[in-house]
């Protein structure tokens, strides 16, 4: 529990809901288990393998163990804090989680003769007559189940005092349960898609065994977390905070507004890289429909100037994320001045932020934070002579939740479900130096693109689409003419998690329609290209 400036206690969701704590060992998996918990409505956190469990002030409801990319028995393998066996709370082994729960209990893991990836038929082994919880985990999932694997160590026999509950062809003990504890393990990935009924086993294991509530919607938490906002800020504190229209801002402004209205100052930095008509369109939703506070400040001279002559990507990103906070300083400092006399007088103390769950799943990992996080991702490089604390009232939420919390907000459809825009804006996606022509033809290319998809009814099937200026020119023949003009490429995808992606498949007659819109429409394209490589090896973005 924090505390704010007058030491009022200000209450954390772990410590209002139940919550089942998921400790990280490394699987590329893991914030899949806590967000399959989420869609139950059970309240869940991840946080790394070697946390030392004395060290919380809450109390879990159940923990689960992850999978990961290690051995158990190996030197340098890591383990949990062996505090967890003595907490009295129901634990779930996944994969490596198993493996760990059965060294702690003798040791019989070793590598397996044969590996075992993917699908495989798993067969459940009921136990009547045994204590009633032996049969919890599986129960109403059937007798045999297709299941997902990713091993390649296993089980060499049966730990003391435990009994098996479900077998593969290549795994005598893909589920394992204490004959008297609460203690399961499984060989397989629940989490995953690809395991049927994965989500009603988890259920089985929150709710039945756990006796977790299921209380974790948007509507609960909006009302505590604004409530929290406004003990942590306090009847006169001032808030500032970046918005750029895109959504993850937008519900983070419109929660502080109905936490502390006109006490929270949004910010629009127009730096003259946003897509058509974008700075005016966020101006009138954010201010008209929304009743934001909003300041927009129109910096498009400054950042073009700063970007003058500059191809390397990396360069654009570290130029638009110093002039970006050079602007947002002197703006704070307006502000600040020009409320001295108003309702909203007072210090500014507080900056908002909106981050996600994902970004803090990434700095939390035993493993370390990503070395690969691109520079001005948002402002959380404002440097500390700004003497701001933090507010993230997102931040323990997935995308797929702040979409829901948006439209119960108020937020219209359309900018709930708008795609993503980087911070860098068309700087990235213009490759090479970034010229007010180049922007002109980016921008005009992009919205033709946009609109057609939105006109095919597809947006909402696509995750992110944009259209990108390329360095190169082609051959063409328009109007009876030879040109050598410019190339366009279009890129769209899909994606659950943006962690990998693949290229959405358009008709070839979309295609079609939206290159001779665009080589008609855009002068100086007579080329449009499609992008269709999938992430890895590709990034969504093209720089």
């Amino acid at each position: 529990m924090g505390d704010n400036l007058k030491g009022e206690a200000v209450t954390e969701p772990h410590q209002t809901f139940d919550t089942i704590l998921v400790l990280d060992f490394g699987s590329q998996y893991s914030h899949l288990i806590t967000r399959r918990l989420r869609e139950l409505n059970v309240y869940s956190e991840m946080l790394p393998c070697t946390q030392k469990l004395s060290e919380l002030s809450w109390s879990p409801k159940g923990i689960i163990l992850s999978g990961g990319p290690y051995s158990v028995y190996e030197e340098d393998a890591p383990h949990v804090d062996p505090v967890v066996f003595d907490m009295d709370v129901p634990l779930l082994g996944i994969c490596y989680g198993l493996q760990e729960i059965a060294w702690h209990h003798g040791k019989n893991v070793s590598a397996g003769q044969k590996r075992e990836y993917g699908h495989a038929r798993l067969s459940v082994q009921t136990h009547t007559g045994k204590s009633t919880h032996i049969d919890e985990l599986f129960k109403g999932l059937g007798d045999s189940l297709e299941v997902w694997m990713s091993h390649g160590d296993k089980l060499s026999q049966l730990p003391p005092s435990f009994s098996a509950i479900a077998t593969t062809d290549n795994a005598p003990f893909a589920g394992i349960v204490h004959d008297s504890k609460l203690y399961y393990g499984i060989q397989f990935h629940p989490e995953v898609t690809h395991t049927a009924f994965g989500s009603k086993l988890l259920k089985n294991f929150a709710v039945l065994i756990c006796k977790a509530r299921q209380d974790w919607t948007m509507s609960t938490f909006v009302e505590k977390e604004i409530a929290r906002v406004q003990t942590l800020v306090g009847p006169e504190g001032q808030v500032i905070g970046a918005v750029s229209g895109g959504v993850d801002s937008t519900v983070a402004a419109k929660l502080m507004h109905q936490a502390i209205g006109t006490r929270f100052h949004a910010v629009l930095v127009n730096n003259g890289l946003l897509r058509l008509h974008e700075a005016e369109q966020v101006h009138e939703t954010l201010t008209k429909g929304l009743g934001i506070n909003l300041t927009v400040v129109d910096a498009t001279n400054r950042f073009l100037t700063a970007l003058k002559g500059i191809t390397d990507p990396e360069q654009k990103r570290k130029i638009i994320g110093k002039n970006f906070i050079d602007v947002f300083q002197e703006s704070a400092k307006s502000i600040a001045t020009a409320a001295k006399n108003t309702p909203s007088a007072g210090p500014i103390e507080w900056l908002l932020q909106g981050t996600l769950y994902p970004d803090v799943i990434e700095s939390i990992s035993f493993r370390g934070p990503s070395a690969t996080i691109k520079t001005h991702h948002n402002v959380g490089g404002l440097p500390a002579t700004m003497n701001l604390k933090l507010i993230e009232p997102l931040r323990e939420l997935f995308k797929d939740e702040v979409r829901v919390l948006g439209t119960q907000l108020g937020i219209p459809h359309d900018l709930v479900w708008r795609h993503p825009f980087p911070g860098p804006g068309l700087a990235i996606r213009i490759l090479g130096e970034i010229t007010p022509a180049q922007l002109a033809i980016g921008r005009q290319a992009d919205h033709i693109f946009i609109e057609e998809i939105r006109k095919a009814g597809l947006y909402k099937e696509i995750s992110q689409a944009f259209a990108a200026l390329l360095p190169v020119k082609a051959v063409g023949v328009m109007g009876d003419k030879r040109v050598h003009e410019q190339v366009i490429a279009l890129r769209a995808v899909e994606t659950k998690d943006f962690m990998t992606a693949d290229s959405f498949m358009f008709d070839g007659r979309f295609l079609k329609r939206v290159s001779g819109r665009i080589v008609n429409e855009v002068e100086g394209v007579c080329r449009v290209l499609y992008d269709i490589t999938s992430k890895p090896p590709g990034t969504i973005e093209m720089e």
